[in-house]
């Protein structure tokens, strides 16, 4: 039995990689389109690849030092008279987790960069079809994610259990060990793939935006639009690309926080003491499984079905569906009667009840999103209506619905967690986090389907396609900002959970037992923490504009000094925009990364691991509500903005796309899109990257500040 479930776990995740590979032939199949837009395509691929070659250059520099440095590490055997067992092996984990990584979000693009077009000729058929070809795009994602993170962890696991068995230390505490440096690969490359990715995306989009749309008066997505080929391969590197390693990140960091605090649970099972560990695990291969069938349920019939509802139904049936699995898998795994965490006791229906809560959290928060970002909705359309007094008031309104959309969420959490911790200690805490997760390979799918759908319209647009073909790709499209918005909530819920349970495990293996805030050093770490998502995301929007400046003079350049464009006599120079924006972000990217990886460390060498927990609470607290407000606000400028491209009603009075308002929209619009495509959803790495390295530093840095 006992190697029946290990075995089971990589197992799952060899199964979502293969649908995937089912899916991805399947898109591959389907038809491309006339040579114009293939060849539009093919500008757009060739971008997203350049962009992820340039990155991969610097971030494979940043890999083998770290790596270095870590096998470095692991050839110190004792610390502050603690005996450490670290080994050169750590940095073996670490660059798995960071080819992982980048291979979660290679797969990403390159699905999405062969589905955008096909999408587009989907459109000319049906709506249905084009939802079928961009969803299908977006479950290649979704399962790859999820297939590579269950496959690493579980693989890793079992080789690790072996390697250290005959080497005379805790076998399952130095695999857990060791496996920290597999997350800190997959968040380490998560960031810089998640910053500079968006980074490229939005100053590319401001540039089209600005110039586009609001100076020249045509879409973002006109053939004569310079930056419209580096608007369409930011959404590929930045939405897709960006996103696919944000997730991996994200997914593999829940399940480990898990794994760590299931180590010190004392458990008489038939796994030899096992079934803790390997439960997260064992819910996230099911959580595989359940959303290839929720993938299942999401189709409509005809033009006047909701996108959004058939969405939701999938997404709903693989969440109930994995719950009731994950009941029998924890009647099956863990052992009855008392289990035991640092002196508080819980049985498993605890545990499963705090599955239940995490599934809930989940669902609030999505819909809590969606309430905030939707089209139609009161907070969007008291943008809308702000509109029309002009661009001042557009920004305030979307700064006031990204601030008040921070409550429901927050209370939420606070719920969660209290209860979760009632029913089944920090135990509980984590594995309502990794209940959560389960189903990102459908929460993926759902997400990614978004920018295929926009990258689709822009296709449309460029080769002059009937309205008809844009009309349903923007339907989509729509659907999938208020999608996306909630993916980056869902994502933000699970690294605070994520957070706290890396929090737990830190002060157990640092040896404290509490932070003290009375004490002036930790109450500094706290606000040092707290400080911390506010200079990384300054750093980030920063980043965009110095970005977009360039981006604006260029494409103002080509249009003043390359004549014929606006008659479509000549063709504009795509590659310089394209250029501009590569290089910003690869050259923007390293400094908010940076702070990350050495904050903890600087601060945790020189205060010791008390002042460094109170940095971790700050960061933790911050950075949830800074990425709840950024990307909520985001959300919603946007959808304001889309609201007029299908028109509204303000004081009876009907504005469509070049009125006033709607330019007032654009200019939202353009705030928005660094919050919620750059600094926004970075916030969940930054706050769990900031926790590994803490928990990795924390058998080295025992005793300092004592």
């Amino acid at each position: 039995m006992n190697e029946y479930v290990i075995y089971s776990v990589p197992a799952f995740g060899v199964f979502g990689l293969l649908v995937m590979a089912f899916k991805s032939a399947w898109v591959g199949r389907q038809d491309a389109g006339d040579e114009n837009m293939r060849e539009l395509a093919g500008h757009i691929a060739n971008g997203a690849m350049a962009f992820l070659k340039a990155e991969w250059k610097i971030l494979s520099i940043f890999a083998v030092i770290t790596a270095a440095l870590l096998a470095y590490s692991g050839t110190i055997h004792e610390v502050a008279g603690r005996a450490i067992h670290s080994h050169w092996i750590i940095s073996v984990a670490f660059l798995i987790g960071a080819v992982f990584s980048a291979t979660a979000g290679y797969i990403g693009m390159k699905v999405a960069t062969r589905a955008n077009v096909r999408t587009t000729q989907a459109a000319r058929s049906s709506l249905k079809q084009a939802l079928k070809v961009s969803f299908t795009g977006g479950a290649v994602m979704g399962l790859g994610v999820a297939g590579l993170a269950i496959l690493g962890l579980g693989g890793l696991f079992i080789a690790f259990l072996a390697m250290f068995a005959d080497l005379g230390v805790n076998q399952v505490r130095t695999a857990i060990e060791v496996l920290t440096g597999f997350s800190l690969g997959a968040e380490s490359i998560a960031l810089f793939s998640r910053v500079g990715g968006g980074i490229y995306t939005k100053a590319a989009d401001v540039g089209a935006d600005l110039v586009g749309k609001v100076e020249a008066g045509i879409p973002e997505d006109d053939v004569r639009n310079p930056a419209t080929i580096a608007d369409n391969v930011g959404d590929n590197v930045g939405d897709v690309a960006g996103m696919g390693a944000d997730l991996f990140g994200s997914y593999v960091a829940t399940i480990l926080a898990t794994m760590v605090l299931g180590q010190e649970i004392t458990a008489r099972d038939t796994l030899g003491g096992l079934s803790p560990i390997l439960l997260p695990m064992v819910i996230g291969g099911l959580g595989i499984v359940f959303s290839v069938i929720g993938m299942l349920f999401v189709r409509i019939k005809d033009e006047k079905a909701s996108v959004q509802s058939a969405l939701n139904v999938g997404n709903w049936a693989a969440m109930i569906l994995t719950v009731i699995a994950s009941y029998f898998a924890v009647m099956w795994i863990l052992p009855d009667g008392q289990l035991t965490l640092r002196s508080a006791g819980f049985d498993k229906m605890g545990v499963f009840l705090s599955i239940v809560v995490g599934t809930i959290v989940g669902a609030i928060m999505s819909f809590s999103t969606e309430y905030y970002t939707a089209m139609g909705k009161k907070p969007v359309n008291s943008i809308v209506q702000q509109s029309s007094t002009g661009h001042a008031t557009n920004i305030i309104g979307g700064l006031s619905v990204g601030m008040k959309s921070t409550v429901i969420p927050i209370l939420t959490l606070a719920a969660g967690i209290v209860t979760s911790y009632y029913l089944a200690g920090l135990y509980g805490v984590a594995i309502a986090a990794s209940g959560m997760m389960a189903t990102t390979a459908m929460q993926l799918a759902i997400d990614a389907f978004g920018p295929i759908a926009d990258n689709a319209g822009g296709i449309a647009e460029m080769s002059q396609l009937p309205p008809d073909v844009r009309e349903r790709t923007d339907k989509l499209d729509a659907v999938g900002n208020t999608t996306a918005a909630t993916g980056k909530g869902f994502a933000i819920a699970s690294a605070a959970l994520t957070a706290l349970a890396l929090f737990a495990a830190f002060v157990g293996i640092a040896g404290i037992d509490r932070i003290d805030i009375y004490k002036a050093p930790v109450l500094g770490g706290l606000f040092i923490g707290g400080m911390i998502p506010f200079i990384f995301s300054a750093l980030c929007i920063q980043a965009v504009g110095k970005a977009a400046m360039d981006m604006v003079q260029e494409v103002r350049r080509q249009f003043r000094e390359i004549p014929g464009i606006m008659e479509y006599k000549a063709k504009p120079e795509y590659e310089k925009c394209v250029a501009i924006s590569t290089k910003a972000s690869i050259r923007e990217m390293l400094m908010p990364g940076a702070i990350a990886l050495i904050t903890p460390v600087a601060v945790g060498f020189t205060f010791g691991p008390e002042v460094l927990g109170g940095l971790l609470a700050g960061v933790t607290v911050s950075g949830v509500l800074m990425g709840i407000f950024q990307s909520n606000a985001g959300g919603a400028w946007d959808n304001a903005k889309k609201s007029f491209e299908q028109g509204v009603v303000i004081n009876g009075e009907t504005y469509f796309k070049g009125s006033e308002p709607h330019k007032a929209s654009v200019t939202g619009d353009t705030v928005g899109d660094p919050f919620k495509d750059t600094s926004g959803p970075s916030m969940n790495i930054l706050i769990k990257l900031m926790s590994i390295v803490s928990l990795i530093i924390a058998p080295y840095i025992y005793g300092i500040g004592q």
